[in-house]
């Protein structure tokens, strides 16, 4: 009988010890490398199917789980048309889910911001919803700071029906004017 509670006691330790190297080396995986997150909400809901992959289709029936892939931002690093994960500028404490339009440098045709034409200045790029007028993104709140981008969405995991790799692509009437635009 002694034996067993001598074993017993073994295997605590060894478990509490292997808890131990788990959690920091689990939390260092989710801060560094990429993360799962629920996209709630209707804002990524595109009415045509022109652009895909879009997110939530089912609207509240069902949401999209997506891999948001915190190593490949970590230099700050998007392109137009990714689907990335930022801070709300309105609201730190809240992450929101949009999709690049622009960049730094880009001029871009606002959908109701305040000005309708925009420059997006030095460390900044615009995002919006898919679903127009059922989104706050950068029609609301200007330019987005680079530091506040959080993570890349690079796959949809959940539900299994849905299981793809996102790939960079913007709407057909989104995305920076031409040059002969901007002069015109």
């Amino acid at each position: 009988m002694a034996q067993n509670a001598t074993a017993g006691r073994r295997y605590l330790r060894a478990f509490v010890s292997g808890f131990f190297v788990a959690v920091p080396v689990t939390v260092t995986v989710l801060d560094r490398f990429a993360y799962v997150a629920r996209v709630e909400g209707a804002s990524m809901q595109v009415r045509s199917c022109t652009l895909g992959p879009f997110l939530n289709p089912d609207g509240m029936l069902e949401s999209d789980v997506v891999l948001l892939n915190r190593w490949s931002v970590r230099n700050y690093q998007v392109q137009r048309g990714d689907i990335v994960s930022v801070l709300s500028p309105r609201n730190p404490q809240q992450k929101i889910i949009k999709r690049v339009i622009g960049l730094e440098g880009d001029f871009i045709r606002t959908l109701g911001y305040k000005k309708q034409y925009v420059r997006i200045p030095d460390g900044h790029f615009w995002i919006e919803g898919d679903h127009h007028g059922h989104s706050l993104d950068s029609n609301s709140f200007g330019p987005i700071s680079v530091g506040l981008l959080h993570g890349r969405a690079s796959h949809i995991i959940w539900p299994p029906t849905r299981w793809q790799r996102i790939q960079p692509s913007l709407p057909p009437d989104r995305g920076p004017l031409d040059s002969e635009e901007e002069e015109g």
